[in-house]
């Protein structure tokens, strides 16, 4: 298969990773970074292909949820808390994070998101959250551009 943007040579065109580093506040925050990702994409004039966004640390993860009220990410903070709480008697981890550990493994370290005519498809309400369980924080945020296949 040959890729819009190489003349079929397969080492030609690699897309090079960004990294964003996004600070935190709390301790527990949904920081929407969709934006973010949108202005990589535009500032390399990318056009159809997928973003894959990676946080690359255990106690931080990634997620799309809605973006147009704040109160779904509060409620979905207030419910892993209640679900998850930050200590217990029987947590054996010695830094005492192991409900920052076990609430990235819920949300999940990366997602995947497709780019057509070089903008993020979302849905309506839609946004990329970067979960911070364990801050305040400067956490990295790998953004991975893969152009389309003719």
């Amino acid at each position: 298969m040959k890729s819009k943007y190489g003349n079929g040579d397969p080492l030609e065109g690699r897309e090079v990773m960004e990294t964003l580093n996004v600070h935190s506040n709390e301790s527990i925050e949904f920081i929407e970074i969709t934006h973010q990702v949108q202005n990589l994409l535009r500032q390399e004039k990318r056009e159809d292909g997928l973003v894959y966004v990676l946080v690359p640390h255990t106690t931080a993860g990634v997620t799309i949820n809605e973006n147009a009220d704040p109160t779904v990410t509060q409620d979905i903070i207030a419910d892993l808390q209640r679900l998850i709480p930050r200590r217990q008697t029987y947590y054996g981890h010695r830094e005492g994070n192991s409900a920052s550990h076990f609430m990235t493994s819920l949300m999940g370290s990366s997602v995947v998101v497709p780019v057509e005519g070089g903008q993020i498809v979302l849905g309506t309400w839609q946004g990329i959250f970067l979960c911070e369980f364990d801050g305040p924080r400067t956490r990295k945020i790998h953004v991975k551009y893969l152009p389309g296949i003719e």
